[in-house]
């Protein structure tokens, strides 16, 4: 009897746990091993490299959450992008007008973009996979055809503040990170509508046979997506001072990586914003640790793809 009690507990630990270690782990062992990992000047760093995966993977998480995918996110990022610094540039104005120019942004390109993936799914019925890599192939050839391939440059110097201004001593980026976070969190753990995201996910039809507007909640998380996604693309224009058509080229995978990665479940009903926090820690611990070893970018790629591999066969195996 003592045995058994013994094997639940380990199991219990396996299925909850292993990630929150392997993160402590990873943690000490950078500390230790890696050059200047522990200062607090490269710790900030490394929040700031995480912004702009943690926007996209927040939006990702609601959508695996039902079940679904978003592979449309770098695409819209960068199309905000580009709208956000060429709207900037023409006005020419402060922080305030700035700033209100990346959110607008963010909420009309990423509100239009989500919007379309929605329709396409809840009620064309169209498989996520397939809309929305339709709507990253149309975002990223429209990033393209607006700008002619070339960046975007010259904004005023209002426009960096969101990217690059400080509040006291910690990063704007890195407040906006954490305030989303935070607000998507309560969103899934305390409302109603953060239940029905989990019931999606669960059961389908079962969510359906309740009471559950399956077909609301569906379209509701592609635009919040949608949102995120844009939201982080004009952060990042913002931070390079530059609208580039080729930004957030891959940035779909870091977030599914991140979101995989943190325990929540590719197949949905399981897993959360705290586990998708997990995630990007441990991405973004190992992409510094190998940046200050001075590892080729191109074996981080690489690094990143093992992630993700790891990370779905741990999901698919820690219930056995």
């Amino acid at each position: 009897m003592k045995q058994g009690n013994n094997t639940g507990a380990f199991k219990h630990i396996i299925h909850n746990f292993t990630m929150p270690l392997f993160l402590l782990f990873l943690f000490i062992i950078s500390a230790i091993f890696v050059p200047r990992f522990i200062e607090i000047n490269n710790l900030i760093n490394v929040l700031m490299q995480i912004t702009i995966n943690a926007l996209i993977a927040t939006g990702m998480t609601f959508v695996i959450l039902t079940g679904g995918i978003d592979l449309s996110v770098g695409s819209v990022a960068a199309m905000t992008g580009i709208v956000a610094s060429t709207v900037a540039n023409n006005m020419q104005g402060g922080i305030s007008l700035n700033t209100l120019i990346i959110f607008g942004s963010a909420v009309i390109i990423g509100g239009a973009c989500g919007a379309f993936n929605a329709f396409m799914i809840s009620w064309l019925k169209v498989p996520p996979f397939v809309a929305t890599l339709a709507m990253m192939s149309i975002a990223r050839g429209l990033a393209y055809v607006f700008t002619d391939a070339k960046p975007v440059f010259g904004m005023p110097e209002g426009y960096s503040w969101i990217g690059l201004g400080y509040i006291g001593k910690v990063p704007v980026m890195v407040i906006i990170m954490i305030v989303i976070l935070a607000v998507a969190y309560i969103v899934l753990q305390r409302t109603c509508f953060g239940r029905y995201v989990f019931a999606v996910g669960s059961n389908e039809e079962v969510a359906q046979l309740s009471g559950i507007n399956v077909r609301k909640i569906k379209a509701w998380v592609y635009i919040l997506c949608g949102f995120l996604a844009a939201l982080a693309g004009a952060v990042l224009s913002s931070r390079l001072q530059a609208g580039q058509p080729a930004a957030a080229n891959g940035y779909e995978l870091n977030a599914i990586a991140a979101v995989a990665l943190g325990g929540t479940s590719m197949s949905g009903g399981r897993g959360g914003i705290g586990q998708t926090i997990i995630g990007l820690c441990i991405i973004g611990i190992i992409n510094n640790a190998l940046s200050l070893l001075g590892v080729s970018s191109y074996w981080q790629t690489i690094a990143m793809g093992v992630i993700i591999l790891i990370a779905v066969i741990i999901d698919q195996n820690k219930d056995i």
